[in-house]
This record gives structure tokens, sequence and C-alpha cells, in this order.
């Protein structure tokens, strides 16, 4: 392979990311031509008639109703304020969200209608109710549903869209030009396909090869480096595919939506950098880095909840990882202690060569805060506390690559100081640490999930619980063990990335994360219950799926070790915690679904789009093949875990 193929392998996956980035800002920062502002829809209409007793809140004629937002308040379809009778049509359930205001009954054309302006009904010009449903000749006068998109079956506002409300960009009314869906939210795939494609090359030359160097040698590509590039860019493929569908329902403003695409590709830099980077300093900046980044994308929504959940997992995280700084300096300094050159003082590989001549103390006391400060990012004890409150309230596409990959990417770095700590001081150090970190997560994470009710916190605490696992099976520290921790990651990444794409769309049809208000979930939604039934199961360790392979594995190695007592506990606390998450999913999934609001007698199933269904159905998919067999894979994870376990 040349120098130029090489040097690019080894940077593209962090300047394609780079390179959305800075086209993302440009657009933002391009001025834009004045508008003129849209003429008001309610001006258009029919001179409303006088007031009459009986009139709705919203005064002059005009029925506003609010579609149904994540976290809107009000309840839905109530009467409003002065109306007495029943309600009316699609009281009960038409707009949960509204505020006050019932109106239009619900709609599900692919999923309920969610985010968005209040839209004004025209008054009944011949005296009848205001926003009552017109029939006949009337119901040409009135206004027109937003276009849905036929290939997802969700509302055609796209994330370019300067906003919601009526009227195109350019001024006018809405009946002057249609919208039409854009193709921006979809380049978004360009990165997550870059990286896979870097990861897929370098994991065909790799097995049986020399690392390659580039930059300097700051960057390194070897076994493990493949293996992470793969798992980054398989798993940002699903969540990026289902973010369009995700943007279509929130219907940010303009600044909104190129914010949160320029975030995700610098998460997406981020995360590669530090898969790369050969020298621990670099791995250090760069899982700084997104830490910074997804504090942004947690508080995207800007509503107290997320803003509190930023807060909380910027300030968890900054604290472990300037535990992990103070242990890289002790590390720095106990090499050049050793002799170690200054330019090569943090090279890991250099360290692991001459792990001889480390002072034993120093190098215990900085592999200890290492192990804090990392696992943290891990979302391992004691500084787990912001994962649950992080990956809840953070958009479901944001989620999946938190859960996916971040922590993975987090204990990959970790391992790559285990590789020094290893040889320095020997496997037991590690061990201890390492088993205990993951046996006191892996309680923790089963007794929140015991009373647990929220749907996306359970799925948060799923993730806490395999990462003990990973962690388990690094403390084993056998190339047998470390290669099923690996391919542990792969398999959660995948399943869990369905997982939270899945519960964010059961979010924007049910309006609740209550696991107690989500019932019949395969009679509402069929595709969409399947596939987060399926997703459950992949996360439960059943077979085919490849946690049902890597658990297996992890818990093979561990007796093979020596480290019987470690799996026996692993198994009778992940038992626990398999029958609270199966519990859970089930009680969603099955039984009747709920009765259909008031005044949509059909209650047919939603229909999901192939916008929807195709990310959730590849990432299972995958899932379930790299358990079946990894194919050529197979020279790959054994040659990270030889790596890693120091053959």
């Amino acid at each position: 392979m040349t120098h130029a193929t090489t040097a690019l392998l080894l940077t593209a996956p962090v300047a394609v990311p780079l390179a959305a980035c800075a086209a993302h800002a440009v657009a933002g920062a391009r001025p834009r031509t004045a508008l003129r502002p849209p003429a008001p829809r309610a001006a258009a209409l029919a001179p409303a008639p006088a007031p009459t007793a009986g009139r709705t809140a919203g005064g002059g004629g005009a029925l506003l109703t609010a579609a149904p937002g994540e976290g809107a308040e009000g309840g839905g379809g109530a009467p409003a304020a002065g109306k007495k009778g029943p309600p009316r049509e699609g009281g009960e359930g038409g707009d949960p969200g509204a505020r006050g205001g019932g109106g239009l009954p619900a709609r599900e054309d692919g999923l309920a209608r969610t985010g968005g302006r209040s839209r004004p009904l025209r008054a009944d010009g011949a005296g009848g109710r205001s926003g009552t449903p017109r029939t006949g000749r009337d119901a040409a006068d009135a206004p027109v549903p937003p276009p849905t998109d036929p290939a997802s079956g969700m509302p055609a506002f796209t994330a370019d869209d300067p906003a919601p409300g009526p009227g195109p960009r350019t001024g006018g009314t809405a009946e002057d030009a249609p919208r039409r869906p854009s193709l921006v939210p979809w380049l978004g795939l360009a990165s997550p396909l870059a990286i896979l494609a870097c990861g897929a090359v370098l994991a065909a030359e790799l097995p049986g090869a020399a690392p390659l160097t580039a930059c300097g040698r700051l960057l390194r590509a070897d076994a493990l480096t493949a293996w992470m590039l793969l798992v980054v860019g398989a798993v940002a493929t699903v969540a990026c595919a289902a973010t369009p569908a995700h943007l279509a329902h929130e219907r940010p403003d303009a600044p909104a939506a190129r914010r949160y695409h320029l975030l995700v590709h610098a998460f997406l830099a981020a995360m590669s950098a530090a898969v790369l980077a050969a020298d621990l300093g670099v791995l250090w900046v760069a899982v700084e880095a997104t830490t910074l980044v997804t504090a942004f994308l947690v508080g995207h929504r800007r509503t107290r909840a997320s803003v509190e959940a930023a807060w909380k997992y910027m300030v968890i995280c900054s604290a472990g990882i300037a535990l992990a700084l103070l242990g890289t300096v002790l590390i720095y300094y106990a090499a050049r202690q050793a002799g170690v050159p200054e330019p090569a003082a943090l090279d890991w590989t250099v360290l692991a060569a001459h792990a001889d001549r480390l002072d034993p103390d120093v190098t215990r006391l900085a592999v200890g805060l290492v192990v804090l400060g990392f696992g943290a990012k891990a979302g391992l004890a004691p500084l787990h506390a912001w994962l649950p409150d992080a990956h809840s309230q953070a958009p479901a596409p944001v989620s999946a690559l938190m859960s996916g990959v971040l922590l993975s990417v987090a204990f990959a770095g970790l391992l790559r100081y285990k590789t020094v700590a290893d040889a320095a001081l020997g496997p037991g150090y590690t061990r201890g640490l390492l088993a205990g970190c993951a046996l006191l997560t892996l309680a923790l994470a089963t007794a929140l999930l015991l009373g647990q009710r929220d749907y996306k916190r359970m799925l948060a605490y799923s993730s806490m619980e395999h990462m003990s696992l990973i962690a388990l099976a690094a403390a084993v520290g056998t190339p047998l063990a470390l290669a099923a921790a690996l391919l542990h990651m792969a398999g959660h990444g995948l399943a869990k990335a369905v997982a939270f794409c899945a519960s964010g769309h059961v979010l924007r049809l049910l309006h609740t994360t209550r696991v107690g208000r989500v019932r019949g979930l395969l009679a509402r939604a069929p595709a969409l219950g399947t596939a987060f039934g399926l997703a459950v199961l992949a996360l439960l360790g059943l077979p085919p799926f490849s946690l049902f392979a890597s658990e297996l594995g992890i818990v093979r190695a561990a007796f093979a070790a020596g480290a019987g007592g470690y799996a026996a506990a692993a198994l009778a606390l992940t038992l626990m915690a398999f029958a609270a998450l199966a519990a859970r999913t089930a009680r969603m999934l099955l039984g009747p679904p709920p009765p259909p609001p008031h005044g949509d007698p059909a209650g047919t199933p939603v229909r999901l789009g192939p916008a929807v269904v195709l990310p959730l159905a590849a990432g299972l998919l995958a899932c379930a093949v790299l358990g079946v067999t990894a194919g050529p894979l197979t020279r790959l994870l054994t040659a990270a875990g030889e790596l890693l376990g120091g053959r």
C-alpha cells in the first residue's frame, strides 16, 4: 500500500466529517435575501361572524389547534374554555399536545402529527361551530393539511425549511409554491459511509500485516482501529439514516437543523480521531472533544430537562476526563523518568515496549485514575449518573450514537492504557480494578432496571449492563475474552441504535415515555413494534443475534482463565436484568391497543414508510448476521484480541 493511500485511509474518517461540518457552517453563515413575511392564513379566509355564545376561547371565530409535540403541555382535545357539552370530534385524542383545544382528529399518515405551530382554522361562515370539520362544498375552503412524504409516511417538512409555519420561504401563501422534501438531511450519510468504507479497507489489509501510520505517527491503524472504525461507521449509518424521519417530525428551524447536523458530524470526527490516535495525549483530546460536542446535542431541544441533563453530563464527564488527564500526565512522567524520548513518551506502542522500566508506583496510580476517568465516559460506576439523563433527553439518533458507539470508543481508549499497565504491572492489578467496576455497575443497572418505569431510561440502564460485561471481559484479559468484548461492542451498538431510534418513533406516536402508558404496540404499529421487540431480544442476548455469541465467549473465557467467580456473579445479575427488561418490553408490546380517540372510528394500524423501516431493519439484519458468522471479520477479531492480550 502506497504512502498516499495510507494517508488517505487514515485521515478520511476524520477529514470527511470535518468537511461536512464546514459545509453546514458555511451554509449557515451565507447571507439570505430578505423575505417578504407570509400573509396570515386567517386574513385570506372569509370574514368571521360576530361572536356568539359557545365560541371557542381562541376568539375571532378562528380555532387554533396545535399539533402535539414531544413533552407538550395541555390535555389532548379537552373542550375549550367556556364551552359546555361533549368534546368535539377528535376530542380525546385528536391533538394530544394542544393546549386546551380539540379540533382536528389525529393524523395517522405514518405516525401521529407532532411539533409545529398552531394552525388557524376557518370559522363557519354560516354560523356553525368553530373548528368543526367541513364536508361537501365547504370542505374545499378548509385549510389543507401539510403534505406527506410518500417514502416515510410523515409530514414533508424537512430540516432545511426555515420554519414550519405557513407560506413558502419566498413569501406569499402556502398555495403559491408547495414545499418539496430536501435531500440535504440524507447527505449526512456521507460521513458514516466514509468511515465504514475506510474501516472495511483497513480490515482487509491489516490482519497479518504491519500497522499503518500517518501524520507524523500521530495516527495509527491496527486491527483494533479497523474494528472500531467498522463499529462506528455501521452504527452511525443506522442513526444517520433515521435522522431525516426524526427531523421531519420535530421540524426545527433552519439554524437549529444546521447546528444539529454540524454537531453530529463533529461528533463522528472526534470518535474517529479517538480510535485512530497513536498518542495517548491525542486520544485524551479526542475523547474530551466528544464531551463538548455531545453536550450541545443532549440539550438540542432546549427544554428544562434536556438542558439540565446536558449540564449534568458536562460536569460529571469533565470531572472524569480530568482524572484521566492526570493519569496521562503521570504516565508521561514515568516514561520520561525511564528514558523514553519526549516525542514518543505518550506513544502507547513505545510505552508497552518499555513498560518494564516504568516506575510501578507511579504507573499504578496513573492507571487507577485512567480507569475512573475513561470509565466515566464508558458509563461505568461510580461516575455513571450522567448516562440515564443524557440518553433519555437527547434526540433519538443522538442517543443511538452515544449509547451505541461513544461508550465503546471510550472503553477502547481504556484498553490502550490497559495494554501498557499489564506489561508494566502484570494483569492482576487491572483485573481487580475492572472486575470491581464491572460488578458494581452491573448491580446498579440491575437494581435500577427492576424499578424502571421510563422506557428510554430503561434502554440507558441496559447500556450500563452491557458495558459492565465488556469491562468484565477486559478484566479477564485473554485474547478470547477481548475478542468477545469487541464482538459485544458491535452487537450492542447495532441493537441499541435500533432500539433508541424505534423508541423515538414510539414517543412521537404515543406522546409518552412511560412504560405503563404504552400498550398493544404490536397491534397499533406492527412494523414499529416488531423492530423494537427484536432490538430488545437482541439486547437480551438471545440467538441468532451476535450478543448471544459474545456473551457465551465472555463466560467461556472467564471460566478458562480462572475467573469463574466473577462470571458466576455476573450471570446471576444478568439474569435479573434479563427478567426486568423482558417484563417491561412485553407489557409495551402485547395486549390490545388503547381505544381509538373520540371521533376517529377507523383505529387502523399505523403504517410506516420505507424511510423509517429500512434503517431499523438494516441494523437488526447486521446484528443477526454477526451472530451467525463473522465471516471475513474473524481474522480481524482474532488479531485485535491478540494485540490487546499482549501477544
